[in-house]
Order: C-alpha cells, then structure tokens, then sequence
C-alpha cells in the first residue's frame, strides 16, 4: 500500500547536520533506506521539509521508516495512506455504500 510521508525537519538539528557537512549525506542516506516511489523536498512551517511517497506492505514497516528522520532530525512526521486514481475508483462502490446508509 502506498504512503505519504510528511517530514518536517526542527530547524536546530538540521542546521548542526549542516554544520558538520552531513545534511545532504545523511538525507540521502535514509532516503535511499526508504526505496521510495518519489521524493520531494522544500519547506513546510518554516522547516526543511520532505515530501515522500513509499510503499508498505505492512504496519511493522512504520518505524523503519521513521525512525532514522527522528533521530537523526528530532522530525515531526506525518504518514497518510495515498491513492492514485485507480485505487480511488475501487473505492467508488463502499463510497456509494456509506453515502446510502449515513445519508438521509
């Protein structure tokens, strides 16, 4: 199933990777751990921000996942399921279902 990850960067620890030389180096790194479909990044709230779409095939996945964004950058993270419009057009049927049964 596929995953967008929100991650937003605290300001400090990003900034001392940056010091140290390590920002890009260490992005990569956890990046390249994700084996993502796409990676986006840019800012968000005033933070370094990634936007990255991966894809999971279970819930134990999660924490190998985030983990190495909230070590290695004290992250906040967001993880939203993501569909594109094929799966949107599976859920069509339990949409009309649900607008049937809580619509009066």
């Amino acid at each position: 199933m596929r995953f967008l990850f929100i991650i937003r960067m605290q300001t400090e620890a990003a900034n001392a990777a940056a010091i140290a030389g390590k920002l890009g180096e260490t992005i990569q790194s956890i990046v390249a751990g994700m084996k993502p479909e796409s990676a986006y990044f840019t800012d968000s709230d005033g933070k370094r921000t990634a936007f990255i779409v991966v894809n999971m095939t279970d819930a134990s996945q999660l924490p190998e996942m985030a983990e190495p964004w909230f070590l290695a950058f004290n992250a906040e993270i967001e993880v939203h399921v993501a569909m594109l419009a094929e799966d949107l057009a599976k859920a069509g049927p339990a949409i009309e279902r649900a607008v049937k049964t809580y619509t009066k």
